[in-house]
């Protein structure tokens, strides 16, 4: 195996996260993983803040322009903006992309939670704001915290994780019954077969299979978003003035 080379600061943090994960530290040590996770978590809080009520869309970096699902995606991203809702992602290419690029081509907000890796994940030209991450669990918190909808493209192990954290999540009562929409189903029917399999066991309850929507319609979609996220929750699409404090590295959207 080849050595890590010092210099290059994403292979170190990934040094730095393999003797994390080894066990016991010293106390010394394991303060400042402290401090940094709070420094991930207060970067987040600082960019994050004033995004308004966001929809996150989960998906692959790896799916290509040409794509049907970047399309779907791109739509998807249009009509949650129109709804009045930010668009979330995890700021990188592929469905991210092309859901914060269909928010901003109808004049909505877009914003991204992107991360350190060892191979470097450039954030895509559709934010309006982004906040880049070392630790993936401060990144799912982040990506869970300022939405009221979930929508899952086709994707990875990375989108399963964040899929069933949010399925957790509700099941356990941690968060609101936000609903979450998997589109492609082409993609995830097995997946989506699986899930009946495990109420059918009886490892899940049957009422959690309605916290899961499957469908490849964005007019189904946003109708199952209004009717979930936004008539039970009261929100209006209204102009909110709020007080940021800039010596906190603090901005607000300019739209």
């Amino acid at each position: 195996m080849r050595p890590l080379d010092p210099s290059n600061s994403a292979a170190s943090s990934g040094r730095a996260d393999q003797i994390f994960l080894e066990g016991a530290r010293s106390r010394f040590a394991e303060f400042f993983t402290l401090l940094r996770v709070m420094r991930d978590f207060l970067r987040g809080f600082r960019t994050l803040h004033f995004v308004g009520p966001c929809a996150t869309v989960f998906g692959s970096s790896r799916i290509k322009l040409d794509d049907r699902h970047y399309e779907l995606a791109r739509k998807m991203g249009a009509a949650i903006a129109r709804l009045g809702f930010t668009v979330m992602t995890g700021g990188g290419p592929g469905i991210m992309e092309a859901a914060n690029r269909g928010a901003k081509e109808v004049g909505g907000r877009s914003v991204g939670c992107n991360i350190e890796l060892a191979s470097e994940q450039a954030a895509n030209a559709y934010l309006d704001r982004c906040v880049r991450m070392h630790y993936f669990f401060v990144r799912k918190a982040l990506l869970v915290k300022y939405s009221y909808a979930f929508v899952v493209m086709p994707g990875g192990a990375g989108t399963l994780d964040e899929l069933f954290e949010a399925v957790t999540l509700i099941q356990t009562g941690k968060i609101k019954n936000f609903p979450i929409v998997i589109m492609g189903t082409d993609y995830w029917k097995e997946l989506i077969g699986f899930i009946d399999k495990m109420a059918q066991r009886g490892t899940i309850s049957a009422s959690d299979l309605s916290l899961i929507y499957a469908t490849d319609s964005v007019d189904e979609a946003i109708t199952h978003i209004q009717s979930k996220a936004i008539e039970p929750f009261g929100l209006k699409r209204v102009a909110r003035i709020r007080r940021h404090f800039p010596w906190l590295g603090e901005r607000g959207l300019s739209h």
